[in-house]
């Protein structure tokens, strides 16, 4: 007897990913690669990003589907980055085509969501929560600074709005300019929570708050500037993390208290970061707001969403 699975795709800006879910909701297998890009540069052409993903995406799904007796009932795929009306990146169209080449050679429902969806279903499906009907969600990644209010509608999903963010520059921009400059190889967020760990005493940065809004090119300039002026790399690698983590917990708390909720998500791939994770919680913890965090590997980019989505769907069906 075949075992009903649901597969999820995502074809983000750096990652391809693949994952499958059993009826249960469990995991039975994920697969992911990292895009390929030249050192010293700070990121990919669109045009490159597809070929690597068209690339990558044969490969991946034959990983996780082969040898196995699957029935695949639904499957779930990221077709753009945000859930607003005239989103488009190009590198989301490689996995959306596999994703309707595969429902319509299968039978499966298919379900298309955003990028920033699958973030918010990855990080509860990890963290198991929040399970109220409305939370805040900061998403925190290279090409995102946003701040959402999730508010659960009657199909089991979210209606989902951005009531706040940065201004500017995005905070994967900020670690992945800083890193860059240190000599990293990017995208550089790994290696420079490594390097801010060899120290103790951090390099002081601006942190720019104003309610909901924040401006992260400011402490991006005056890092760069110490850098340039001989200040100690490990001393501002850490100073960068503590930047960011002050920023988002001001943010946070002001968000909660404004919104009236008690319950923050934090995803994306700058939400990996330990130190942040750490300063961010315990800040929120001083006002009684509750901060959930997915597992590393679920906060950056992955698939894992988009079949929790699919998932979850065919419960309410």
């Amino acid at each position: 007897m075949k075992t009903s699975v649901y597969l999820g795709i995502d074809t983000s800006c750096y990652t391809t990913s693949v994952a499958v879910l059993d009826a249960e909701g469990k995991l039975l297998g994920e697969a992911r690669r990292i895009l390929s890009v030249k050192p010293g540069r700070c990121g990919l052409q669109q045009s490159e990003m597809v070929f690597q993903h068209t690339r990558n995406l044969p490969e991946l799904v034959e990983s996780v589907l082969q040898g196995h007796d699957y029935h695949i009932a639904a499957i779930g795929v990221s077709g753009y980055p945000r859930p607003i009306e005239g989103s488009y990146m190009p590198a989301f169209l490689a996995g959306l085509s596999v994703g309707r080449s595969l429902a319509a050679a299968t039978g499966a429902k298919l379900e298309i969501i955003s990028h920033q969806e699958n973030h918010l279903e990855a990080g509860m499906w990890s963290a198991g929560g929040p399970g109220a009907e409305r939370f805040l969600a900061l998403h925190a990644s290279g090409g995102t600074t946003d701040l959402l209010l999730a508010e659960r509608r009657e199909d089991g999903r979210y209606n989902i709005t951005q009531v706040g963010g940065s201004m500017d520059l995005h905070a994967g921009q900020f670690v992945d300019r800083i890193g860059v400059a240190l000599g990293l190889q990017f995208p550089t967020g790994p290696a420079l929570e490594k390097l801010a760990q060899t120290v103790a005493t951090k390099a002081e940065l601006p942190v720019s708050v104003r309610k909901l809004q924040v401006s992260l090119s400011g402490p991006c300039t005056a890092a760069v500037r110490q850098l340039v002026a001989g200040a100690d790399g490990a001393a501002m690698a850490l100073g960068v993390e503590h930047c960011l983590a002050e920023t988002f917990a001001r943010m946070l708390r002001n968000g909660a208290a404004e919104y009236g909720v008690r319950d923050v998500l934090l995803v994306g791939g700058v939400g990996c970061n330990q130190y942040i994770r750490s300063h961010v919680e315990a800040k929120l913890a001083q006002r009684r707001v509750r901060l959930w965090v997915p597992e590393g590997r679920f906060s950056c980019d992955n698939a894992t969403g988009c079949a929790a989505l699919a998932w979850r769907s065919n419960l309410h069906d």
